[in-house]
């Protein structure tokens, strides 16, 4: 009945909306007559006063769109953003190879009474060697233990002197929980998104009474034994030639604090690193980027025009993102066709950069240098004489996304001087992901702490993945080496596992 019932509120309210959507459109017409009227009574031109109503059709329904559409991105491929090369099929849902897993081999045999020719009666010989194999995927329950320690004494018959072998690696010493304990809480909260009290509650399924303080304190021990290896970290993003600047909300869960803090992320193509601050200001800025000297790749964000004029004259330089500009012409193409050529220019850019992917790693960028000014400078100039020419309100969609565009331009083309600048900041909105999925199920950090300890597990975890090493490997080898030499830095792109 529940269902039934829901079904039935969303037809209506379905209805309801379209009733309101040809009542808007039967009072837009009529406005609109009576606004040619008007101005040919009093000897107008009409054409502003149309532009001011096709404003708020487009306000109207852009907060429609809001509402009740889709928040994609996709458009009708052209026919130059198809690639060259056809991609290869995907492959379906047959079984993979599963080459990490161990072989575990069962033997089964027939019972005595089945060993018998049910053609003849005679008995079955035993085919040494030959059976009917199948494979099937297994699970092994997860399961904890306690490890006793014993270690062995020594005395000196002179009695002056008793020697006790060493133990193993401790996060803190005297402390009950193993490294590999710690390091597997951090992967699962940080690296899987599971809040602490979901641990915990899974722990006790598997035999384990423990709370979720616990498994707090673990953590924050790990990351103190981390904490060198994560400025590391940040130091080496922050070394690179050209990094990728971004940032996203984050909630502290403190009373009497600022609920809303900020994830500050920067990237290079192997490592990226996170800031978590109260605030999205410029001197919020200033902090994560330091004295930074190279190319920062960003968005339109106001905090970093500021800093850049700021430091006019150091070797701080922006670029512009390109896709943050599409999203505008995107937004703007439903109410003005138009923009669409802006969009089909844009993909030949992008049409451009992919024919520089097939080249090898030591040859990419010399090809992209060409690529880009003989084929994208002729592009970069049609989107520019085209921006020039448009007749718009300044504040319809299309006007604030030509707005945009113009007030970037520098930094828009400048990929154009250094092939080692993207088009995007699509590397460092990829590598929020993981911070955006963790905010959302276990909603942030209760205390400034915690959000130091996020931004240092994020960071390592996040770096890991983009050297293509097994997070939970990497940070249990950091720890311990930095356990064994107190303030060693690991890096994921120096990293081999011992097992490798």
């Amino acid at each position: 009945m529940l269902n039934l019932a829901t079904e039935t509120d969303i037809e209506r309210l379905r209805q309801a909306a379209l009733l309101l959507e040809q009542e808007n459109a039967r009072l837009f017409r009529r406005l609109e007559n009576l606004v040619a009227q008007l101005a040919e009574a009093r000897g107008e031109d009409a054409r502003s006063l149309q532009l001011e109503i096709a404003c708020l059709k487009e306000q109207l329904a852009s907060r429609t769109q809001a509402l009740f559409g889709d928040s994609s991105e996709r458009r009708p491929c052209a026919e130059h953003e198809k690639t060259e090369e056809r991609k290869e099929p995907r492959p379906g849902h047959g079984p993979r190879e599963q080459k990490a897993l161990p072989i575990v081999e069962v033997v089964y045999e027939l019972d005595e009474p089945d060993q018998m020719c049910p053609a003849c009666g005679g008995d079955l010989e035993l085919m040494a060697g030959q059976f009917g194999e199948a494979d099937e995927i297994d699970v092994v329950e997860r399961s904890f233990r306690i490890v006793r320690h014993k270690r062995q004494k020594y005395r000196c018959r002179c009695g002056e002197k008793i020697e006790t072998a060493l133990g193993p690696d401790k996060l803190v010493a005297g402390g009950r929980y193993s490294i590999d304990f710690a390091v597997d809480v951090a992967i699962v909260k940080y690296a899987d998104h599971l809040p602490l009290e979901r641990q915990v509650r899974q722990m006790a399924r598997d035999g384990l009474d423990v709370d979720s303080s616990t498994l707090w304190e673990q953590t924050w021990h790990l990351s103190r034994h981390l904490l060198p290896t994560y400025e590391a970290n940040h130091a080496r993003v922050l070394s690179s030639d050209v990094i990728a600047v971004d940032e996203t909300w984050w909630r502290l869960m403190k009373k009497g604090a600022s609920k809303r803090w900020w994830v500050w992320s920067v990237a290079r193509d192997d490592a990226v690193s996170y800031r978590l601050l109260p605030s999205r200001s410029t001197d919020a800025a200033r902090t994560v980027l330091d004295d930074y000297a190279g190319v920062a790749l960003c968005d339109g964000y106001k905090a970093y025009d500021v800093l850049a004029r700021e430091r006019e004259g150091s070797d701080l330089t922006l670029a512009h993102c390109w896709v943050h500009v599409r999203r505008k012409f995107v937004e703007a193409e439903p109410f003005y066709p138009q923009a669409s050529e802006i969009l089909d220019r844009i993909g030949q850019l992008y049409a451009i950069e992919a024919k520089a992917k097939r080249a090898s790693p030591e040859e990419r960028l010399a090809r992209l240098a060409a690529l880009r000014a003989k084929q994208s400078k002729p592009v970069i100039d049609e989107i520019r004489t085209w921006l020039m020419t448009q007749r718009v309100l300044p504040r319809s969609a299309l006007g604030k996304a030509i707005a945009y565009t113009s007030g970037l331009w520098p930094g828009l083309v400048r990929f154009l001087e250094n092939p080692k600048i993207p088009l995007d900041t699509n590397g460092v909105e990829r590598a929020l992901r993981g911070v955006a999925v963790g905010r959302k199920n276990h909603y942030g950090s209760r205390s400034e702490r915690g959000t130091h300890v996020a931004a240092l597990f994020y960071s390592l975890i996040e770096s890991a993945k983009l050297c293509g090493v097994e997070p939970r490997a990497y940070l249990r080898e950091a720890t311990l080496r930095a356990v064994r030499n107190p303030g060693t830095a690991t890096l994921a792109r120096d990293f081999k596992s011992p097992e490798a």
